[in-house]
């Protein structure tokens, strides 16, 4: 597992910064280097659509996490966000503005939001998209729309390296045990029948940081959130191994917003077509240790809304240049 002298650094001053953590309207640049990405012609949408809209303003807002090292993080230093939910964010964006992701620049804007917001934050209206490995499930369907999943995520247990005792989900049972406030573990341990000491807090790193100071004994979370604290712990922690549950990662957006979803799917169809999709994963939660998995198909269920039911998009076909 390769290690970047920067991921230490992330992980101190996240964990150092965490209690401020929260609900945050800051704004940060896009960032991550160089890309592999398709040029895509500016597409045509039909009147009315928010893709139409968006693009008329010439800017996508998308909510996000900004302490999560292979998923969504903002490099403490220089200030970039860098993962495969940010990548997966521009290409998006190259979907509703065309060009590539080099050439976005402020087209697309993210936003922090963390896991107990992310409802409220597209009901507001604040943000335009939520991808902030956001589990979609069915009680959530009752508050907004999802498109995807755009991967399918497990959850696993991190614990210290020297721990010897927790070896299954079961093992955990009595013990106290960390995760998100808003997450999906509470009632995927529940599911298991496991009855822990749970603890929650805003954001992972905070969870990392008791981990380490022994006031709780695991960690519960997607395994994407979890292998980049692990690689950032200087071998302190480390992935018990089993799989706590399955979590299809999807694409939040306003409830009723069928034609908005329809092209965020179509969107997410032609990344995985392209080699988008797999380049995106090498380049994010690959470089932590993780194998590229099987990009899933996205989930076109019927929708219930009004809110913009227009043909979404006169299609107009990518080029075939590549920037690198």
């Amino acid at each position: 597992m390769r290690r970047h002298r920067w991921l230490a650094v992330a992980f101190v001053v996240l964990s150092m910064t965490a209690a401020a953590c929260g609900d945050s309207d800051d704004d940060s640049t896009v960032g991550g280097g160089q890309s592999t990405a398709t040029t895509v012609s500016k597409p045509a949408f039909a009147a009315g659509t928010t893709m139409a809209n968006l693009q008329a303003k010439g800017k996508l807002v998308i909510g996000t996490k900004f302490n999560q090292l292979g998923s969504g993080l903002k490099n403490p230093t220089n200030g970039q966000l860098e993962g495969f939910d940010i990548e997966i964010g521009k290409l998006i964006g190259v979907g509703i503005f065309g060009g590539t992701v080099d050439s976005l620049g402020s087209k697309v804007e993210f936003k922090e939001a963390v896991s107990a917001v992310r409802e409220a934050v597209i009901q507001s209206g604040d943000v335009d998209l939520v991808i902030a490995t956001y589990t979609i499930n069915t009680a959530r369907k009752t508050q907004v729309d999802f498109a995807g999943p755009y991967i399918v995520d497990g959850q696993d247990i991190m614990v210290k390296t020297d721990n010897t005792t927790i070896k299954t989900i079961a093992d955990l049972n009595g013990k106290k045990v960390c995760t998100g406030e808003g997450s999906t573990t509470p009632a995927n341990l529940t599911a298991k029948q496991v009855n822990a000491d749970l603890t929650l807090f805003k954001t992972y790193p905070e969870c990392a940081e008791a981990l380490r100071q022994g006031r709780v004994e695991a960690v519960v979370t997607d395994r994407g959130i979890l292998v980049g604290l692990v690689d950032a712990s200087s071998r302190g922690f480390k992935l018990v191994g089993v799989n706590v549950s399955e979590e299809p990662l999807g694409i939040g957006l306003k409830k009723g917003d069928d034609a908005f979803r329809a092209f965020l799917n179509d969107r997410l169809d032609a990344i995985i077509a392209s080699g988008e999709w797999k380049a995106a994963y090498e380049k994010t939660l690959g470089k932590l240790g993780l194998p590229t998995p099987t990009a899933p198909k996205p989930d076109r269920y019927a929708g219930t809304g009004t809110a913009t039911t227009l043909a979404a998009t006169t299609t107009v076909p990518p080029s075939t240049t590549t920037t690198r």
